[in-house]
């Protein structure tokens, strides 16, 4: 069991590493203070875009790796 849940951790951790790179940078340049009211539209539908939806699936690959980890700590301590 404690094979299958390193696996497992590792596949999480691997996951965490490609989606937090795939996220876009918050960073704010002059382009974005001279054009601020583009963000209106944005900011209302946020959850259906791709920067909403790789947070979304952040914090879930996050919410396994704890997940993993306390097994993980279980199994090992038994």
């Amino acid at each position: 069991m404690k094979t299958v849940i390193t696996i497992i951790h590792v596949i999480v951790s691997l996951s965490i590493i490609a989606v937090v790179l795939g996220q876009p940078a918050k960073t704010y340049g002059l382009s974005s203070a001279i054009s601020g009211g583009a963000e209106t539209f944005f900011g209302k539908h946020k959850g259906r875009t791709i920067e909403g939806k790789l947070k979304k699936l952040t914090a879930f690959a996050m919410g396994l790796f704890v997940l993993t980890s306390l097994l993980l700590v279980y199994y090992t301590g038994k």
